[in-house]
Order: C-alpha cells, then sequence, then structure tokens
C-alpha cells in the first residue's frame, strides 16, 4: 500500500462520516418540525419544541402532569419509563391508540411528523383514557374493579368495617 492509497482511504471514509452526519441533521430537523405542528396544534407555543428542558415542560402541559415529572425525566433509567409514559399521553391527547405510542417511541422521526401534520385533533390530557374509563377497552368502565358492576366489593357505600371479635 502506497501512500496514496491511504490518502484515497481517509477521503471516502470522510465522505461516509459527512453523508452520515448530514442525514442525522435531517431527521433531527423532521423531528423538530413534527414536534413544532403537535405543540402548536395543542395550542402551545411551536419554538418550545426546539429548547432542550423547556420542551418537556410543554409536553406534561399537553397531558396535564405535574411539573415533578421533570425531576422524573432527568434521573437516568428511570427518564426512559417515564418518557415512554408521557409518550403514551401525547398519543391518548391526540386520540391515538397503544400502537402509535410504539411508533412514536421507535420512529420518532415519522411518528411525530404523523401526529403534527395528519388529521388527529387535539382532545385534551389523556382524552382516550377518559373516553374509554380508564386503560385500554376496559368493558367494566372501572380499571379497579376486576368484578364489574354487580359484586363490586370496593363500591358499597352502606359498607361498615368489621367489628373485632370481643375475646
Amino acid at each position: 500500500m502506497n501512500e496514496y492509497e491511504s490518502y484515497e482511504s481517509s477521503g471516502i471514509a470522510a465522505g461516509i462520516g459527512a453523508g452520515v452526519i448530514i442525514i442525522y441533521l435531517a431527521i433531527i430537523v423532521v423531528l423538530i418540525v413534527g414536534m413544532w405542528k403537535v405543540f402548536e396544534k395543542a395550542g402551545k407555543p411551536g419554538w418550545a419544541a426546539i429548547i432542550p428542558i423547556y420542551n418537556l415542560i410543554i409536553l406534561l402541559e399537553i397531558v396535564g402532569k405535574p411539573m415533578i415529572w421533570i425531576l422524573w425525566l432527568l434521573i437516568p433509567c428511570v427518564n426512559i419509563v417515564f418518557m415512554v409514559w408521557l409518550y403514551n399521553l401525547v398519543s391518548k391527547s391526540f386520540g391515538k391508540s397503544e400502537g402509535f405510542t410504539v411508533g412514536m417511541v421507535i420512529f420518532p422521526f415519522i411518528f411525530w411528523p404523523l401526529l403534527g401534520f395528519g388529521s388527529a385533533k387535539y382532545l385534551g390530557p389523556s382524552a382516550a383514557e377518559a373516553q374509554n374509563g380508564g386503560f385500554g377497552n376496559n368493558p367494566f368502565n372501572n380499571p379497579n374493579n376486576p368484578f364489574g358492576n354487580q359484586n363490586n366489593p370496593f363500591n358499597n357505600p352502606n359498607d361498615t368495617p368489621p367489628t373485632p371479635p370481643v375475646v
């Protein structure tokens, strides 16, 4: 291998690296534009999508969660769980299902623009959960009641606590 071949291979590597950087920046721009439109649909300022911590605060306002979630979103490992939960609440606030949430987690550069530029309307914090009466499609309309409406041991207003036995 002579001197010119090493220069040629380093030039090829630099070209590949520059191409990867350009593609990466294009994906980030598409993601930011999608978030910008989602924020505008929810009645928030679109420019908030480009400010790192502030965009999380705006997302929390969109889904109706308390500001303490900022702490959870900044703690390593915990933030992954809360970010998936936040994405789920965003998709539900726009009337989408859990499948859309999976898309937002795996392919955010596709699903944020779909949410922003698509026909989805902002319905409010966790709208789909409120419409279904709980998480998902619960036939009993009460996520804490596995018995249905009849024989519900948790919902008797005349119930008094048991008296202890007399010894």
